[in-house]
């Protein structure tokens, strides 16, 4: 189980981290004082579980979880308060426990024990073909997590350190490669036409021949046209029966 913990006193974190390694098989894979820092690295990372301060930095404990909420796959979270009255408020959004400061050892087990056991029932789940690829797609504009449909999203092109995403009316950056993009999305579904390119084969409208044998897609609702390289010439053409 992949872990982060997002706690800005350096000795809580501290504390609170070699609780988790001593009691539990839980791997820390990150730590974060601020809540805009946390919310970016899980835009790119997948983790399973949260270890969530509610007073921290630039995004406070619960709009991080709020906007965790819209994930398709959406990890564990472990609420850290010095306040029991803010407990009510952790289970609203559907936490799976708080922990208090100071922390109590024999609470922290306790807490670790419900998390491992919810997390290896959802793991029978995933064994018995639950876990599917799903057809939601996390995509990030204007410091926001925004969840679309992958359906809607038409091509998706190569910059110089991010990838570009559109839909019909909206353009979206990831922090992923085109590769690693790609491989979140069905692979039934979207087709890698070019080294920089991937399209939707759904919204493709018109096949233009053009240069040195190869194609230029023209996509339903949108003015631009997706260049197929030769070397996915042939493998386009076995998809689209050309």
């Amino acid at each position: 189980m992949r872990a982060i913990i997002v706690e800005d006193e350096e000795l809580a974190r501290q504390e609170l981290a070699f609780l988790i390694e001593t009691h539990s098989a839980i791997e820390i894979v990150a730590q974060f004082e601020d809540g805009l820092d946390a919310l970016k690295y899980l835009q790119t990372e997948q983790v399973d579980v949260l270890f969530l301060d509610i007073n921290i930095p630039s995004i406070d404990g619960v709009l991080l979880a709020q906007n965790l909420s819209r994930f398709s796959v959406k990890p564990y979270i472990v609420f850290i308060t010095a306040y029991k009255e803010h407990a009510a408020e952790a289970f609203e959004i559907e936490a799976l426990d708080y922990i208090l400061k100071p922390y109590s050892e024999l609470r922290i087990k306790a807490m670790l024990h419900k998390l491992e056991g919810v997390y290896t029932a959802r793991g029978r789940q995933s064994e018995e073909g639950q876990h599917a690829v799903s057809d939601k797609v996390n995509l990030w504009r204007n410091e926001k997590i925004i969840v679309v449909d992958a359906d809607d999203i038409y091509y998706a092109s190569a910059q110089e350190k991010t990838t570009a995403v559109m839909t019909r009316t909206e353009e979206y950056s990831m922090a992923l490669s085109i590769s690693d993009f790609h491989s979140r999305l069905p692979q039934d579904k979207f087709f890698r036409c070019h080294r920089s390119y991937l399209v939707n084969l759904s919204k493709i409208k018109e096949i233009i021949p053009w240069f040195n044998n190869t194609y230029l897609l023209r996509l339903h609702d949108l003015d631009f046209e997706v260049p197929v390289s030769r070397s996915k010439v042939k493998e386009f053409r076995q998809i689209m029966r050309l």
